[in-house]
């Protein structure tokens, strides 16, 4: 999967969309072929998988790290299960935060690990027996969902309602990741997040398929001393603009921007570049925490860069608080139904 999506994506389907469409087509047939997938392997815990419909960028590690607190509230052991994407260990691996970096385990299993246990493998059946043998009692996919590799007792596909599903079209002519209509009925429930309006065809098209629709929002923890603050902003996430616009909405002045591709690693030179232009204007550094993760034992300057960024760290905010717990019932009523059918046909 790309890194770093291209701009035409996002915009109203162009001759490149449609120039692709031939190669977007078996792509789709491929990628719906493997949710079809009737019989997947399986674990005897409830496991939650929380996915996208597109290519990065919708807020699925917030809304797992959401679900693994309730869980928690609840007195469950909840452990995440990642791809690890972005690391370059290819072996089933428990996140150790004091011994691993980014490079070895990807950005986002390190956030994931700060909440709760964390196991990165490329094997999704593999990484899920591990959690279970670590003692966890819920699965929690990050993402996933188009993997067909392990069966969950609840998919929960999340839309971010300022970009929607973009152009519509299927990588590579756009960033859907598998047919709309395939992810829908493979799916539980629909997520939005956001208070804008490119996911409202999405969300009746899901209606109408009887599936449930949840909404949230994507809110600052204690940004309060950024309000008319003078910043530089740098990042490197699947969607820059959308992390710029939150730097905005702390009441900060945002004059200088710098936008990376998704779980990039900052050169030398792009870590002294960031500190210099700041240093020069006198601009406070802000980032995001998966940035923030990726410097530890960076090139050059990168622990200056990680100790003079403030991280604005950010959470899912449900508008029914009891979501999360639905979704958690839903998934061990499910997990168990499954089991005793498991029992019966032995």
């Amino acid at each position: 999967m790309v890194s770093e999506a291209p701009p035409f994506w996002w915009t109203k389907p162009d001759w490149r969309a449609y120039a692709l469409w031939p190669v977007s087509c078996l792509y789709g047939l491929v990628a719906g072929s493997r949710l079809r997938r009737a019989r997947r392997p399986s674990v005897p815990v409830p496991v939650i998988c929380v996915g996208n419909f597109t290519v990065g960028g919708a807020g699925k590690t917030p809304t797992a790290i959401a679900i693994a607190r309730a869980a928690k509230a609840r007195g469950l052991k909840p452990g995440f299960l990642s791809r690890g994407y972005g690391g370059s260990l290819d072996v089933t691996t428990v996140v150790d935060l004091h011994h691993h970096r980014a490079k070895a385990v990807g950005d986002e299993p390190l956030l994931l690990a700060r909440e709760a246990l964390t196991v990165i493998s490329r094997k999704r059946l593999a990484g899920a027996k591990k959690l279970v043998e670590a003692g966890a009692d819920l699965v929690i996919m990050d993402d996933g969902f188009q993997s067909a590799q392990l069966h969950f007792d609840y998919a929960l596909l999340v839309v971010d309602t300022n970009r929607g599903i973009g152009n519509g079209h299927v990588v590579p002519g756009g960033p859907v990741r598998a047919p709309i209509g395939e992810q829908l009925r493979q799916a539980h429930a629909l997520m939005t997040i956001g208070d804008g309006n490119a996911a409202d065809r999405l969300i009746r098209r899901a209606a109408r398929a009887g599936k449930a629709v949840h909404t949230a929002r994507l809110a600052t923890i204690d940004a309060g001393d950024l309000h008319g603050q003078v910043v530089m902003a740098w990042s490197g996430i699947a969607d820059n603009e959308k992390f710029f616009r939150t730097v905005t909405e702390t009441g900060a002045h945002l004059y200088v921007t710098r936008g990376f591709p998704d779980h990039h690693h900052l050169s030398e030179d792009e870590v002294g570049d960031i500190l210099d232009h700041a240093e020069a204007l006198e601009y406070r550094l802000v980032t995001t925490a998966k940035d923030s993760v990726r410097l530890a034992g960076g090139p050059g300057r990168s622990a200056e860069l990680r100790d003079k960024s403030r991280v604005i760290e950010v959470e899912i905010r449900f508008d029914n608080p009891r979501t999360p717990d639905q979704i958690i019932d839903a998934a061990i009523t499910s997990a168990r139904k499954r089991n005793l059918r498991g029992l019966a046909t032995r």
